[in-house]
């Protein structure tokens, strides 16, 4: 009996030595890492175009179609492939009709399920343009004509 009633009674033990200087439960640790900070992009701007993510492999652009065609009227739906092995690259593009279709259709599709894959979607962003061949912020490697070519007799 009196090793169950010591069993049950704990005493806080604080760490000793070098324990102390590496543990995290000491209250006397002087330094807090930084915590890093996330921006997050701004709400991509209402359009008729939707980039629909987290999909599966074997997801078509005809299957993507389909699902979100029951949303409204889809002008378009595309899967982006992989050129070698022709399997889905996890991302795709649906456009519809109409803004009021698009919204129905985020609405009704994003964290739904399709192929057995969780989706999700959203209003998608424009490209971003490629950087200036004029920048010469990107020099050396290959295809950069603009960076100073090494190895060579520069007459």
């Amino acid at each position: 009996m009196a090793l169950r009633a010591a069993a049950t009674t704990t005493i806080p033990v604080a760490p000793r030595g070098i324990r102390a200087l590496f543990s995290t439960f000491s209250s006397n640790f002087p330094f807090n890492p930084p915590q890093p900070q996330v921006e997050k992009p701004p709400p991509a701007e209402p359009s008729t175009n939707l980039f629909v993510s987290g999909l599966s492999k074997r997801t078509t652009s005809e299957g993507l179609r389909d699902a979100f065609a029951k949303h409204g009227e889809v002008v378009n739906a595309r899967v982006v492939t992989d050129r070698v092995s022709g399997y889905s690259k996890g991302f795709g593009f649906v456009r519809y009709a109409t803004l009021d279709d698009a919204a129905a259709g985020i609405k009704g599709m994003d964290g739904q399920f399709l192929d057995g894959w969780v989706i999700f979607a959203e209003y998608s962003r424009p490209r971003l343009p490629p950087p200036s061949m004029q920048d010469n912020s990107a020099a050396g490697g290959y295809g950069n004509y603009n960076a100073p070519m090494y190895g060579r007799n520069n007459m």
